[in-house]
């Protein structure tokens, strides 16, 4: 029996994405692999993506919200996540055993975390692909009605996401 030819390693640079399409998609997968991952391996659950649209306006209905800015030469932007309170209540049960029953620290302080993790896990894939992020500190935002500001030109789309029954966001917006 003879012996297959291993395949070369190759040592060629991944080249920065420039085109604004293409590199939106790049962003968009890997903050939605970081979502599914984050779900599964800390809190044993799967999350279901809706489909990507344009953000109609920067109000949020309810809940709270965590807004975390990410630049690199190639691009600049921001991520938010938002959660409505179902969505927040059942992810603090799953990560630690209790549920939150208002929007106070706790609930903010959870918000940032995940929006952390979330820009983390995304940077580390993007910087794979040749992408270097530089990640800034979350801001958090809440109550009814409060508004989530990136601070880009760019058009935000927003990405609904389900988690057993409980629906939250994801915003991406990068020019």
């Amino acid at each position: 029996m003879e012996a297959k030819p291993r395949a070369k390693k190759s040592t060629k640079k991944v080249k920065p994405l420039n085109e604004g399409a293409q590199r939106d998609t790049v962003i968009l997968n890997a903050l939605i692999d970081s979502l599914h991952t984050i779900f599964e391996t800390m809190m044993c659950t799967k999350v279901v993506m809706g489909a990507p649209f344009p953000k109609p306006k920067n109000t949020v209905q309810s809940g709270v919200s965590a807004l975390i800015g990410m630049n690199a030469i190639e691009a600049r932007g921001s991520v938010a996540i938002t959660l409505p309170m179902p969505a927040l209540n059942e992810i603090s049960c799953k990560l630690f055993g209790e549920g939150i029953t208002a929007i106070d620290k706790d609930a903010a302080g959870l918000a940032g975390e995940l929006s952390n993790m979330l820009a983390g896990s995304a940077k580390r894939i993007l910087s794979e692909k040749g992408m270097e992020f530089d990640m800034q500190t979350p801001q958090m935002m809440h109550g009814d009605g409060h508004e989530i500001e990136h601070h880009h030109g760019g058009q935000t789309m927003l990405l609904p996401v389900n988690m057993n029954g409980h629906e939250f966001f994801v915003e991406l917006n990068f020019v």
